[in-house]
């Protein structure tokens, strides 16, 4: 990954200061503030929870230079990490700051200076702004100057793309142009398609008008702190239009899944090509596991929603092997790489609650960076009460609190995206080609139009240049594959676009009070189109809803597969609320996500590969009666540092070995170098990881072992399955670790091999072709190789080999350095418990 270079970073330096940062009232500093007009004390907060807390990982400070706030939170998140689950109240009071609500004037904190009326914003001794106005505006005004102040360079860097976000260009991974300080221009096409979206919320009444007039008066906000700099280091001036694009931005990288559909139905073209077009499905459906019934869910009623067909599917499309188009390829490319499938939470019912109300703990997991995405903040004012994280495009807090409830977001992944082929004719200019521009539409050829959507800035190796694409019915295409000999264009519709602004209504009700109960949050919540799982807590209930604008598929389509794009096989409207995965405290009193299945019989969109009988969410642990917030943090914090390979994997992997002799004295002692390591818990922290043997073992045999699994049967389609579906996500793949990986496939198949109770087992016996005795001698060999490798690399002592050092670093400032311990943690997180409800 590239990084940004100072001279960025450069007119960034002091921001605040020169914003007349934090001036404390009285004196001088007390008489600027009366000549503008001092914003009038808010009546008292009243706060329904107990102890609250909250943490962001490096800290709420964002600019440059660094300052103390940069990472004084990241010093507390690192030392939660090294106490595993062993976490008592004292720890929560050290290792957390204080998410309870402030009001004006609170001993310790200090006063900035606003160059509005009506408007006070104090920040406590961790730096977190806490926003009071006097209207509704105010406080909006203020989320834009806090923006403006906290997170200036991330609004720089990205409102150009957060236009590529919304506009969906094929082949632009738009969070990328933000991590290397690739800038994007909007056209004025672009920006005139963005701002027409006002549209959706004028449609959606009072409420939606009132999110515009919020927006606007975040725009002000931002520009008025602007305004306190010198001309050379102000932002453009930022609208409301901004706002609508940036807010896609954050959906786009977090809230959209599917769109893979082509590069499925390639490799399912070769897994026919291979074993004939039966056998060859049955292995498809084998791997997408579209709807395993031992998969962890975090609802416990069934949703049934784009199951695997039962009946034929003429609308579905299956690809000629490898005939995708070069600009196919990099579409499918940029799409992969700017998903970020993140998030967790860990609720507790009353039930279990020692003081008898609902726990929480939960977060988003955004991935570590300074500036961090998020800043944190308190709205207060009429009508809004609201603290928790601000995404610095949108003035809301969108994960967070409110007076007697909170609320946090998991990445869904449920299909909002679907890939439609288009048949290219062209009846006027000769023959069919590539080339060709016009598509078979109900019965005619309809042309295409092209989108003029701005220029994208120079990069190593490639000049600044203008961005144009190719539309259909179905939205942007994106390159052009083989069909029966036939060119398709790729076109990709995604169910939220042109409606970016739709969900910030969702956030509006909950910052705005309007939400007292579960089925209340349940209708703020079904208006998010992005797609999110969403937990709620108050001092009687939890609760969960899955959110986004989900399409109901057209009969004769597999959702796994590309769509016919003929007009035949359009969508058939969309879910409603009802049909959304949600449910009120369950009997088991607790509600885990970590982007966990939904709900039995919700099926995996056409991205997601990891829908298996092993989720990371099984790692969450230790649930008893009496848990207080302390004990939940606990279940969190050693899931957190645990290896879910050795845990749930390593156990079926070992009874496969138990039946044969090792092949060397090294590959045994290998082997019991991992079992050792998960008898004493398995973890990543510590003197566990590295020093211990175990888990340099471990990731040196792992993606051998799911090759030796899966291997003889895929054969030379190994290479192809692995760009689909990686085997692994360890720890050094980045913080949010053991999401995708082949942990189902290796332990349900070795599960079949042993004879144990499979629900749905698969098609065929994969490891060893079905063979127990070649299954374990080909585990045995993966084993023996990984150790002869740690042997050449580290000495003969297996009981010195280590694993290395993982460790969480910043990027993409290289000005910057600070690292903590690794931890598959949330970014930012909360932890809470109510202990009263307003009547």
């Amino acid at each position: 990954m590239r990084r940004l270079g100072g001279s960025i970073c450069g007119s960034f330096v002091a921001r605040r200061a020169r914003g007349l940062r934090r001036l404390l009232v009285g004196g001088a500093a007390g008489c600027l503030l009366l000549a503008l007009g001092a914003a009038p004390a808010n009546a008292a907060i009243e706060d329904f929870s107990g102890p609250a807390y909250q943490i962001l990982a490096p800290g709420e400070e964002g600019n440059f230079p660094p300052d103390a706030f940069s990472t004084n939170q990241g010093v507390l998140y690192n030392k939660l990490t090294h106490l595993e689950g062993h976490i008592n109240q004292k720890d929560l009071e050290s290792d957390y700051v204080s998410e309870k609500l402030h009001e004006p004037h609170q001993a310790g904190d200090t006063e900035e200076f606003t160059s509005r009326p009506g408007l006070e914003i104090w920040r406590d001794s961790s730096d977190i702004p806490h926003i009071f106005g006097a209207t509704r505006g105010d406080v909006m005004y203020g989320s834009g100057w806090v923006a403006a102040q906290d997170r200036g360079l991330l609004l720089r860097l990205g409102l150009g793309p957060a236009y590529a976000a919304a506009l969906s260009i094929p082949g632009i991974n738009a969070f990328e142009l933000l991590l290397t300080g690739r800038s994007f221009t909007p056209s004025p096409q672009a920006i005139a398609y963005v701002n027409e979206q006002k549209k959706v919320l004028l449609e959606a009444g009072p409420e939606g008008e009132q999110v515009l007039e919020d927006l606007e008066e975040w725009a002000e906000g931002v520009n008025g702190y602007e305004q306190t700099l010198p001309e050379v280091e102000r932002l453009p001036t930022v609208t409301a239009t901004d706002a609508i694009a940036g807010f896609a931005f954050i959906g786009s990288i977090f809230g959209n899944g599917g769109g893979e559909e082509v590069a499925n139905s390639n490799f399912l073209a070769r897994l026919e090509a291979k074993f004939g077009a039966s056998e060859g499905l049955k292995i498809f459906r084998d791997l997408r596991e579209v709807n395993d019934p031992e998969a962890p869910t975090t609802a416990s009623k069934p949703f049934p929603y784009d199951q695997v067909p039962s009946g034929p599917t003429p609308g579905a499309v299956v690809v000629e092997p490898g005939s995708l188009s070069p600009a196919a390829t990099r579409a499918v490319a940029a799409t992969k790489a700017s998903r970020r499938k993140a998030s967790n939470f860990l609720l507790v019912g009353a039930a279990n609650s020692k003081l008898g109300h609902p726990l929480a703990v939960m977060g988003p997991q955004l991935g570590y960076f300074y500036p961090e995405i998020v800043m944190q903040a308190q709205l207060s004012g009429p009508g809004v009460e609201a603290e928790g994280v601000i995404a610095p495009i949108s003035p809301y807090v969108f994960i967070g609190r409110g007076r007697d409830y909170a609320w946090s977001l998991t990445s869904a992944d449920s299909e909002n995206t679907q890939q439609f082929l288009l048949k290219l004719c062209n009846p006027e200019h000769g023959p069919v080609t590539r080339e060709s521009e016009d598509y078979e539409y109900e019965g005619k050829c309809v042309p295409m139009t092209t989108f003029d959507a701005g220029t994208l800035g120079a990069a190593p190796g490639e000049p600044e240049h203008e961005v144009y694409f190719k539309e259909s019915v179905y939205g942007p295409v994106g390159g052009t594959v083989m069909v029966k000999g036939q060119p398709y264009a790729i076109a990709t519709d995604r169910a939220d676009r042109g409606r970016e602004p739709a969900g910030e209504l969702a956030f509006s009700d909950l910052d705005s009070e309007r939400v007292h109960s579960p089925e209340e949050f349940f209708e703020a919540a079904n208006q998010l189109e992005t797609t999110f799982n969403m937990a709620y807590i108050d001092s009687k209930n939890i609760a969960y809803f899955s959110a986004g604008r989900l399409p109901v598929l057209a009969p004769g389509t597999d959702a796994s597969l590309p769509t016919l794009g003929n007009g035949e096989y359009n969508w058939q409207g969309f879910l409603s609320l009802a049909q959304h995965p949600h449910e009120v405290d369950p009997a088991s009193e607790v509600l885990t996500n970590w982007n966990t299945k939904p709900a039995p019989e919700w099926g995996a969109a056409s991205d997601n590969y990891s829908y298996g009988p092993i989720q990371r969410v099984q790692l969450y642990t230790g649930f008893k009666k009496h848990m207080t917030e302390a004990k939940d943090v606990g279940v969190m914090n050693h899931g957190a540092t645990q290896d879910l390979r050795a845990v749930k994997d390593w156990p079926v992997i070992e009874q496969v070995l138990a039946g044969g002799p090792a092949p060397s004295k090294l590959a045994e002692e290998a082997a019991g170098l991992i079992t050792t390591w998960v008898g004493e818990g398995a973890s990543l922290y510590g003197k566990n990881r590295p020093n211990n043997p175990g888990a340099a073992v471990m990731d040196a045999v792992w993606t051998p072992i799911g090759e030796a699994v899966l291997g003889p049967v895929l054969g030379e389609l190994m290479p192809e399955f692995e760009s689909i579906a990686e085997p692994d996500n360890p720890p050094n793949s980045g913080g949010s670790s053991f999401d995708n990986g082949w942990y189902g496939y290796v332990y349900k198949d070795l599960r079949s091999e042993l004879g144990l109770p499979v629900a749905e087992p698969y098609s065929r016996h994969y490891c060893g072709n079905g063979s127990l005795e070649a299954c374990r001698a080909s585990l045995w060999a993966a084993i023996q190789k990984a150790a002869e490798q740690l042997e050449a690399s580290q000495g003969s002592d297996p009981s010195a080999w280590r694993a290395p050092e993982v460790r969480i670093d910043f990027p993409p400032i290289p000005e910057f350095s600070y690292t903590m311990s690794w931890t598959n943690r949330s970014t930012f997180q909360q932890v809470i418990e109510f202990t009263g409800h307003e009547e």
